[in-house]
């Protein structure tokens, strides 16, 4: 391992995982139909029959067998003091991709496409990427969404009639979404070098060869976000419907208002919760990071429509609020009362369920 490298000792995955990433996991799990849906999806398919499927169409990772991997894969194993090591494989495949797959015993596919145009700091970067998702308990159902989004296209002879199978499958793909702001942040503080997390995100949305910047694609992952209409910010949400990640200039965008926010910095300090932390508070605290980071995100986003939102809910929130101090003043004696001005702050979240 790199001397540079901070080793991080039972760390828990509440330290990486994005706040959206739990709200939609909490969403997902109400979406009627979805347990049906689960015990349907794992009584057709076998953790057993997937891994002996890759073991005989796939190449496994080891000492002896792509050494350069397994080195690398060795070391983010040990900086974020993963419980052990998990099943690494390479298929044939020339996109660029990979994936963690199982329920209770999961494993890593790599593409042989990232093994060869990957950079070592790169492939680190995607190897951390899937270790996040699998420490974070995602696999189980990233691999539920792959087998239902194959089993839609036997819907006439499979057993999965008469299930909500648009709604569950709307939930887990906005879920898996938000699941991969998690994983990179995993892979953030597996590797500790924000650079080479940027150029992975930058590869993996064409920035090959000579002329590719880190520097430009970052201004660009800024303009997406900040330019443009209150209708263009419906476009670019209705864009991402389907797709089972967000865009790479919004991951980018998302991880550096993580290391703005000084949370990584304390990480890589010592200051992040254990594995063994008390989990009735590791929950309420996780709640809590939820509400606060959506709050403050609201609060500083630059999107359009956010920021219309934002000032609208603030000028209605003042208007309010000078009119009953003028009804109080009345009550009081008809005294004057100036008007305040507009509150940055958001309303409270407060929690009904």
């Amino acid at each position: 391992m790199s001397p540079e490298r901070v080793r991080l000792p039972e760390i828990s995955s509440l330290a990486w995982e994005h706040p959206a990433d739990r709200a939609a996991l909490q969403a997902l799990r109400r979406v009627p139909g979805f347990d049906l849906a689960l015990r349907k999806v794992f009584g057709l398919f076998t953790e057993r029959s997937i891994r002996l499927i890759t073991l005989g169409s796939a190449v496994e990772v080891g000492p002896e067998q792509y050494p350069r991997v397994h080195a690398l894969y060795a070391e983010v194993l040990d900086v974020l003091d993963a419980p052990r090591p998990w099943g690494l494989y390479v298929s044939q495949n020339p996109v660029m991709n990979a994936g963690a797959v199982g329920m209770d015993d999961p494993f890593i596919v790599l593409n042989s496409a990232t093994v060869q145009l990957l950079t070592d700091d790169q492939l680190r970067v995607v190897l951390a990427h899937e270790v996040g998702h699998i420490m974070s308990d995602h696999v189980l159902y990233k691999t539920m969404l792959r087998l239902l989004l194959r089993a839609g296209r036997y819907a006439g002879v499979l057993p999965l009639a008469g299930l909500p199978l648009l709604a569950v499958l709307a939930a887990l793909l906005e879920w898996d979404r938000k699941s991969e702001l998690s994983a990179d942040r995993a892979a953030l503080l597996a590797v500790q070098d924000p650079e080479a997390v940027r150029s992975s995100l930058l590869r993996l949305a064409g920035g090959v060869g000579e002329g590719a910047s880190v520097d430009a694609f970052r201004d660009q992952a800024r303009r997406y976000e900040e330019e443009g209409s209150a209708l263009d910010s419906v476009i670019k949400t209705l864009a991402l419907l389907g797709r089972r990640h967000p865009f790479p200039v919004q991951r980018v965008k998302e991880l550096d208002r993580w290391l703005e926010s000084g949370e990584v910095e304390a990480i890589l300090g010592g200051a992040y919760p254990r594995r063994g932390d008390d989990e009735e508070a590791g929950a309420w605290s996780a709640w809590k990071d939820s509400a606060r980071a959506y709050a403050d995100g609201f609060k500083s986003s630059a999107d359009p429509l956010t920021r219309w939102l934002r000032d609208t809910s603030a000028a209605a929130s003042a208007r309010a609020g000078s009119l009953l101090d003028r009804i109080r003043g009345d009550d009081e004696g008809n005294e004057e009362v100036e008007d305040e001005p507009p509150s940055d702050e958001p309303p409270e979240i407060i929690d009904i369920d």
